[in-house]
C-alpha cells in the first residue's frame, strides 16, 4: 500500500475550513487531513505553532491560501524539518507594504467604531475576491458572507493584525527544497499573479499553475481545476518522501 502524507490546510482572510471543501473529496481521499483556522490568534507565529501541533508526529505538506500561504511560510520556518511538500494559493511571499496596512488599520477602525460592520466590510469585498462572471452567483456571494460572519469581528481584526506583522519570506522559499506548487487565479486583484511568478522562480522545485476564469477564491471558483493541481502537487510529494532516506527527528 502507498503511504500518503499528512496534508494540513490553512484557510485565508475572512474564510473558515469551508474554503477547502469543495477539494477534500478528491484531496482527502485516503490520507489524513487537518484545516487549522487562521483567526484565532493576531500572530502568524501562534497560529503556525499551534498547527503544527495539531498534526501527527513526523512529515506532512502544508498548503495555505491567501492569509493562510503567510502562516504556512511561518510552519515552514518553525517546522523546515517536516515539511515535505508546500503549496501555495493566491497568496505572496512579500512584507505589508505601507499603503496596504494603512488600509487594513482603516477597515479595523471603521469595525470598532460602528462606521462599518463586518457584514458591509465583507460585502464590499466581493467585486475584488472573485471573478466578474461569478458575481452574480449568489451561493458563492452567500457562502463567502457565512464565512466571514463565523471568523467573526475579532477573528477578522486578528487576522489582519497577523497580515501587518508578517516578515518578507522571499529568502526562506529559497531554502524550501521539497515539491511545491504556486496556483493564482489569473484574475486575482488581491494577490496578482506577477507575486506567483516571483514565488515560483524563488522556490527550488515549483510547478506554477495559473487558473483561467477565477478571481482571488479559486478553490470555490474553480474547485475542478484546483483539485488537480493539488493532486498532482500530492503526487509529487507522497513520491519524493518515499524515495527520501530517513530523516532524524521525524
Amino acid at each position: 500500500m502507498n503511504k500518503t502524507i499528512p496534508l494540513l490546510l490553512l484557510p485565508g482572510l475572512m474564510n473558515d475550513e469551508r474554503v477547502w471543501s469543495p477539494l477534500l473529496p478528491a484531496i482527502g481521499a485516503g490520507r489524513t487531513v487537518h484545516i487549522a483556522p487562521t483567526h484565532l490568534h493576531a500572530s502568524l507565529e501562534v497560529s503556525a505553532r499551534e498547527a503544527v501541533t495539531a498534526m501527527p508526529p513526523g512529515r506532512f505538506a502544508v498548503a495555505g491560501f491567501s492569509l493562510g500561504g503567510y502562516v504556512a511560510l511561518e510552519v515552514c520556518r518553525q517546522a523546515k524539518e517536516r515539511v515535505a511538500g508546500l503549496a501555495l494559493l493566491d497568496t505572496g511571499a512579500r512584507t505589508d507594504a505601507d499603503e496596504a496596512k494603512q488600509a487594513r488599520t482603516r477597515m479595523v477602525m471603521a469595525m470598532r467604531s460602528g462606521a462599518a460592520t463586518l457584514d458591509q466590510i465583507a460585502a464590499g469585498f466581493a467585486d475584488r475576491v472573485v471573478h466578474a462572471t461569478h458575481l452574480h452567483d449568489r451561493a458563492l456571494l452567500r457562502l463567502l458572507a457565512d464565512m466571514a460572519s463565523a471568523v467573526g469581528s475579532e477573528g477578522f481584526a486578528k487576522q489582519q493584525q497577523a497580515a501587518m506583522g508578517r516578515p518578507d519570506n522571499r529568502g526562506l522559499l529559497r531554502t524550501l527544497e521539497v515539491p511545491a506548487l504556486v496556483l493564482c487565479g489569473r484574475e486575482d486583484q488581491v494577490t496578482p499573479l506577477a507575486l506567483s511568478e516571483e514565488m515560483a522562480n524563488l522556490l527550488p522545485d515549483a510547478e506554477l499553475v495559473i487558473v483561467e476564469t477565477a478571481g482571488h477564491m479559486t478553490t470555490l471558483e474553480q474547485p475542478e481545476a484546483v483539485t488537480a493541481a493539488l493532486a498532482g502537487w500530492l503526487g509529487r510529494v507522497d513520491q519524493d518522501d518515499l524515495a527520501a532516506p530517513p530523516r532524524r527527528g521525524t
